[in-house]
């Protein structure tokens, strides 16, 4: 009867433990596009026709390191998305911009727009080191100047700017920059412990998106809820071509 009963007990336990961690797992959402409304679309990668999107983060080209810095244009030809908000993204190497750098950006933004898209602005996709980020507020702080103010300015970060971000260096881009794109992934995977990053979010001074990526495992933290500084979400797609602009 004792031996009975401590296997009843044994089994009741695992059973219970099975269940926590069959709910944890199901707790992970898988990360699908049909549920948002705002996407980037690197070259070659479209919504599919499913999709409503709103607004659309296209990346336009790239200025890389080594040689003279110059923007390497990715997409062939002018998008045209009519609309749709579209932020025109620059991924950066490198910070040392020269004018050639800028007029070719300059002149991407207003063909885009000429071609009736309603372009918001200038993105800057660089991995700034939290510890880096006053050089970077020096850079964007020159090209806030340059910029026409009929152009948004929008930027990625890292979560860690949350944990460990200098609170005058964010309040100085704060200054300067419409909104900042928080990256929670890295290539197709979902970094793990966000959560820990957003719980340390109260009082970020800038507005900000949460760019999750397709497929990856994603709960909302409870906490952006309450961010009164939180924009919604940007999804950043994989999937293959399957229409054209």
């Amino acid at each position: 009867m004792i031996r009975s009963a401590g296997w009843r007990m044994a089994l009741l336990v695992a059973m219970m433990l099975g269940g926590c961690q069959r709910q944890a797992a199901n707790d992970a959402t898988t990360v699908n596009p049909a549920a948002y409304d705002a996407f980037y679309l690197w070259p070659g990668v479209h919504p599919d026709k499913t999709l409503q999107p709103k607004t659309v983060y296209l990346l336009d080209g790239e200025v890389r390191r080594g040689g003279l810095s110059r923007l390497e244009r990715l997409r062939m030809g002018v998008p045209r998305l009519s609309g749709k908000t579209v932020w025109l993204v620059v991924r950066a190497d490198r910070l040392d911009w020269n004018e050639t750098t800028y007029a070719a950006i300059f002149d991407d933004l207003n063909r885009w727009r000429e071609a009736g898209n309603r372009v918001a602005g200038l993105q800057i996709d660089f991995d700034a080191a939290t510890r880096g980020i006053d050089t970077y507020e020096t850079f964007l702080r020159d090209l806030r100047q340059r910029l026409p103010r009929s152009w948004g300015l929008s930027i990625t970060g890292l979560m860690d700017w949350s944990a460990h971000g200098d609170p005058q260096a964010l309040a100085g881009l704060a200054r300067i920059i419409d909104e900042v794109v928080i990256q929670t992934y890295q290539g197709r995977t979902t970094i793990a412990g966000y959560e820990d990053y957003f719980r340390r979010m109260d009082g970020f001074p800038i507005p900000f998106r949460v760019a999750i990526v397709e497929g990856g495992q994603w709960v909302a933290p409870s906490m952006l809820a309450r961010q009164p500084q939180f924009r919604g979400y940007v999804v950043f797609l994989l999937s293959p071509a399957r229409s054209a602009e």
